[in-house]
């Protein structure tokens, strides 16, 4: 029994003391484990609120994604009114100037064409003038020559 008491003393001096210090450090490993699920579940508090928060957030911008397209919309749909407006507004004022400028141009055209016939039949009487005098000119001319030739004849005839 002897060896069997050497191997207990053995033991309890060896191999208790190291499963004492097992135990403390397992102990200790157990508390720091513990803290660090503590920490964990702080971590996964603040994460759930902050996940809570965003939700919030983007519920916030989803409200005000549709109020912006919502405003967006109308306002679209007020400015293609007011362009409409405008096109037809501007499209009528052509209208009404391309109508007067028309009617203004025909009355010029009209009164052009009048000072030219009135021009013309002027130069149509100066030219008659002209031609009237040209031909007097011409009738002189003849009258002359045929008393240049009286005149010779009757020199002639008396000599």
């Amino acid at each position: 029994m002897e060896v069997k008491e050497a191997l207990r003393s053995l033991i309890k001096e060896w191999i208790v003391p190291e499963l004492e210090k097992i135990h403390l450090e397992n102990a200790e490993l157990r508390s720091k484990m513990d803290m660090t699920n503590k920490r964990l579940d702080d971590m996964f508090q603040v994460l759930v609120d902050q996940s809570r928060r965003i939700d919030d957030t983007n519920k916030r911008i989803d409200q005000v994604r549709t109020e912006l397209t919502g405003r967006i919309d109308m306002v679209r749909t007020d400015l293609t009114e007011r362009i409409d407006m405008v096109r037809t507004d501007l499209t009528e004022r052509i209208d009404m100037v391309r109508t007067e400028l028309t009617e203004r141009i025909d009355q010029v055209r009209t009164d052009l064409t009048l000072r030219m016939d009135e021009t013309n039949k002027r130069i149509d009487g100066l030219q008659q003038v002209i031609v009237g005098r040209t031909e007097h000119a011409v009738l002189r001319q003849q009258v002359q020559t045929l008393e240049m030739r009286m005149n010779k004849y009757e020199y002639q005839r008396a000599a």
